[in-house]
């Protein structure tokens, strides 16, 4: 252990520690350096707890290269080997890690963010890091306890086992043809190939990896982001679209006609499907989801369980529940029926098409399934720590008119007999998240307004987005 930290102490920017992943911007609070250390304080906890090797894979940014070499640097230096898997999505980084049997991964990946972030996704011994667990690593990187060793820097590809293993799970009904818009992202660099070998023909949209984002940002989470797609689709003969996110782990859904089908209502289907199979299934989902979800999980035999936001903490209940589906509805959706249970944009999307191509018309299936009046997410910007205070508030002292119940595993999630409406503190940046959703337009400003009313109470000055 060398735990004389030397002499050049590194400082560690504490804003890059978020809840679920460490994430920076580039050369400013994300550097080599810091990456090294990173990379020395998983080393260590993967020795301590009897894994050999980490998997290292990176998206299509352009700082990737860089920080992940330093990352694998640090975690040789402790002992632990580290297995390069290149440029990858970052569900083949979890690939990887059981693939190639070492059960321990980091993805380097700015996911969303703007082309001058970067970060890591990270998973030692099959446990996706996430809270206290990415706090210890700060902890004991600035403790300077750290394991020392000689660990080998080796190479693997696993692109061609995940693209067969998947082609040998999914199968479809018929051939289909599909807009693919990979916004640049590093999904570009094996969605087409992997959808071509499902019997699919793509009319392709920015499937270049480019790490500067040219032409749209990469989140399908966002409506302005799947613009193009819907103009390919209304200008070709393609059926439905799929849009996937700046690593690969998420996934957007457009219709022919142009309607996003949102993750909750995707998840609806993806539900009915796994329960024809897995009956009695737990199907979990996050607290940002449509209160239609548990009504129709229930009514096809399933057990639904909703709870907190976040791939790492979804995960973690995926796990400890045994179940066999999960999702939230930023576009996280995680298969442990068929499939290893960590969230996979690119696997989504096959399930999702196998389903559809049972149908001579897969915009009408999905068009189907049941909807309510909505809003998208919307934020309210404070400064860092305020959003949890301001809940903490809420919480104590709130009172919400006519509430049937008010659920707080996660902020205030409100319900309503004809709606309900979400505040919560992101765990990502200093905002409070708000959504609302009602049998109609009516009901839903009436809880916008309780909202409101609850909301001014407790800060009169705040500048609400509603």
């Amino acid at each position: 252990r060398t735990s004389e930290l030397n002499l050049m102490a590194i400082y560690l920017p504490p804003e890059i520690f978020k809840a679920y992943d460490i994430r920076g911007i580039v050369g400013k609070t994300l550097t080599p350096e810091v990456c090294r250390s990173v990379g020395q304080a998983l080393g260590s906890l993967a020795r301590e707890r009897g894994q050999t090797a980490i998997a290292v894979g990176r998206d299509g940014r352009l700082s990737g290269p860089e920080l992940a070499g330093a990352l694998m640097q640090g975690i040789v230096s402790t002992g632990t080997d580290a297995i390069d898997v290149g440029c990858v999505p970052t569900p083949l980084t979890y690939f990887a890690a059981y693939e190639l049997g070492c059960h321990s991964c980091v993805s380097v990946t700015g996911s969303h963010n703007p082309p001058d972030y970067n970060g890591l996704k990270m998973v030692i011994g099959g446990e996706t890091l996430a809270l206290d667990a990415i706090q210890q690593l700060k902890a004991r990187i600035e403790a300077g306890d750290l394991l020392t060793g000689n660990g080998t820097i080796r190479t693997a590809d696993v692109r061609d086992a995940y693209v067969a293993k998947i082609v040998g799970d999914v199968k479809l009904s018929r051939p289909m043809k599909i807009v693919m818009d990979c916004g640049n992202g590093v999904a570009g660099g094996i969605a087409p190939a992997l959808f071509r070998k499902l019997g699919c023909e793509l009319v392709e949209l920015f499937c270049e990896v480019d790490g500067n984002f040219p032409n749209h940002h990469p989140d399908p989470s966002k409506p302005e982001n799947l613009q193009d797609v819907i103009r390919a689709l209304k200008e070709t003969d393609a059926e439905i679209g799929l849009a996937f996110d700046g690593d690969g782990d998420r996934l957007g859904v457009v219709t022919k006609d142009g309607e996003i089908i949102f993750p909750d209502r995707q998840l609806m289907l993806f539900a009915a499907d796994v329960l024809s199979r897995v009956p009695g299934g737990e199907i979990i989902y996050d607290v940002k989801c449509t209160r239609l979800l548990a009504p129709f999980i229930r009514e096809r035999g399933g057990k639904p369980t909703m709870w907190q936001t976040g791939h790492a903490l979804i995960k973690k209940k995926l796990k400890e529940t045994g179940a066999p589906l999960a999702g939230e509805m930023s576009g996280h959706v995680f298969f442990k029926e068929r499939w290893y249970g960590f969230d996979d944009g690119l696997y989504t999307g096959a399930r999702l098409l196998e389903i559809l191509s049972r149908s001579d018309d897969p915009s009408a299936v999905l068009k189907a399934l049941p909807n309510a009046t909505s809003t998208p997410e919307l934020n309210i910007k404070m400064a860092e720590g305020e959003p949890f205070a301001l809940l903490d508030e809420l919480k104590a002292s709130a009172r919400f008119t006519d509430a049937e119940e008010v659920i707080s595993i996660d902020g205030l999630r409100v319900e309503y007999k004809d709606g309900f409406g979400l505040a919560r503190p992101s765990n990502t940046t200093p905002v409070v998240v708000l959504r609302f959703e009602a049998d109609n337009p009516a009901a839903l400003a009436r809880i916008q307004d309780d909202f409101r009313r609850v909301l001014r109470i407790a800060r009169p000055k705040l500048e609400l987005p509603f």
